[in-house]
């Protein structure tokens, strides 16, 4: 189903229980709807679930300019109330769940699962990348192949992205939610892969300082997609969560 939301048509899909309490499952970068399914389809029996499409990714209109992360929430926020979804649990992998985050500070969510999503601005010391793109800015009549040196020696997010993605992902990346995490109060559950490099688990154990009502479950052998590597065990802690 569409929805034009600030101009922008948002595909989504509403399953499960009609009369049951809401649910708002959303994905990582570069993903879709189908990476939430293997845990949507595990909890329809007893919760009412939304899973949409990101602006940008999968069957949604990719936004006219860049956005921020809070842009994305205020997409998220009216989506969900022009689809009378009250008070929802959110749940969201890594991108998702820094929107999450933001949902959960301004609109004061109940509940929340973050799935091995990051918070922290990344401080990194310059990589060979970022040492051969600052060397090309700098030789004269090269600065026309800036462009085209980011998409090869770029992340592969970032060398699979249009422009105007590209432009979100390095606003987003850069964004740091640490004073939208110290206003949530909402329950939450932090679920972590072991061999995460992603987003590690130093990083991870950082939301119980500023959550007081927090839980991390890390997932032995698992990876960034931990949430999906042991779906069955996913969908019992949320089960038992909610």
């Amino acid at each position: 189903m569409i929805k034009r939301i600030k101009n922008i048509d948002i595909n989504y899909v509403q399953l499960g229980n009609d009369k049951g309490k809401d649910i708002v499952l959303l994905h990582g970068w570069g993903q879709n709807i189908e990476m939430m399914m293997p845990i949507a389809n595990g909890l329809t029996d007893k919760y009412h679930i939304t899973i949409m499409d990101l602006p940008g990714f999968g069957k949604s209109m990719e936004p006219e300019h860049s956005l921020s992360l809070y842009e994305y929430y205020e997409i998220v926020k009216e989506l969900l109330e022009s689809l009378k979804v009250k008070d929802p649990t959110m749940i969201g992998h890594s991108f998702g769940g820094r929107i999450s985050i933001i949902y959960s500070a301004m609109e004061h969510s109940k509940k929340l699962v973050l799935l091995s999503s990051p918070f922290i601005k990344r401080v990194n010391k310059p990589t060979m990348k970022t040492k051969m793109l600052k060397a090309l800015k700098k030789v004269p009549g090269l600065k026309g192949l800036e462009e085209f040196a980011k998409s090869h020696i770029g992340s592969t997010d970032y060398k699979n992205a249009t422009p105007i993605m590209r432009d979100t992902l390095v606003k987003t990346v850069n964004e740091d939610l640490t004073d939208y995490v110290k206003q949530i109060k909402a329950s939450t559950i932090l679920i972590a892969g072991e061999y995460d490099t992603a987003v590690p688990l130093s990083e991870m154990e950082k939301y119980k300082e500023y959550i007081d009502d927090s839980a991390l479950i890390v997932y032995k052998g698992c990876t960034h997609y931990a949430y999906l590597e042991d779906a069955n065990r996913t969908i019992a802690i949320i089960r038992n969560f909610i």
